[in-house]
């Protein structure tokens, strides 16, 4: 079980992301700072204890829009091995000292705790409180039996999202660029094996709900 801190992060999450966001293919921003404000989002535990795991949703509204951006994040007490181009920046903890904050998707233990939430084989965790399950997040899996254990991703960014493809020809879909669903549609799309969807907060105050990972171990047809 992760232990939330409630303490001092220098600079911040926002921080970092304003400075980060701008450099994704994904960022539908313009020339100006992102302007963010956190919007939602929830943890997964890592079965070691060793790695913070983060998905976080913020909304930007520099633009003539606001829009809602899905970041999952990983937070290490040192540098991972191989992956500094997914660096998303480092922070002083309050209790823990430095992190090195990366861009979950090349991060393989969050790869791995996404799939086993897809499967069922563990719960979402609310974003600030330790040990309560976060009852927004929902999740299905159609498939049969499970993702292999060592999956080695390939991670492409695209102009809404990241796809991690693997040996084993299963592909992970995750949309950076949110979009509230409609509530009489399905949001698990066409072919699809499994999926995750959450709730955030819109600038004005309302609720949204949509789609965050897709799942396809088979032609998307």
């Amino acid at each position: 079980m992760a232990v939330i801190h409630h303490t001092v992060l220098k600079p911040t999450k926002l921080e970092l992301l304003t400075s980060w966001l701008p450099s994704r293919p994904w960022y539908a921003g313009g020339a100006g700072a992102p302007e963010l404000a956190k919007a939602g989002g929830f943890r997964l535990d890592d079965p070691q204890g060793e790695v913070g795991i983060e998905f976080v949703v913020v909304t930007d509204t520099c633009g003539a829009q606001p829009v809602a951006y899905l970041v999952p994040l990983t937070y290490r007490g040192a540098p991972l091995d191989g992956a500094e181009h997914a660096l998303v920046g480092t922070m002083e903890h309050g209790v823990l000292g430095r992190r090195w904050a990366y861009d979950g998707c090349h991060d393989p233990v969050l790869t791995a705790q996404l799939h086993a939430l897809i499967e069922g084989r563990i719960q979402a965790q609310d974003q600030n409180t330790s040990d309560v399950p976060d009852r927004e997040i929902t999740r299905s899996y159609t498939g049969d039996g499970f993702v292999p254990a060592d999956f080695t991703t390939t991670a492409t960014d695209d102009r809404e999202g990241t796809e991690l493809t693997s040996p084993h020809g299963t592909t992970l879909r995750l949309n950076r660029v949110l979009r509230p669903a409609p509530d009489d549609t399905s949001l698990l799309p066409p072919h699809a094996t499994g999926h995750v969807a959450g709730a955030w907060h819109m600038p004005d105050g309302t609720s949204a709900r949509g789609l965050f990972a897709v799942l396809y171990t088979g032609p998307r047809g």
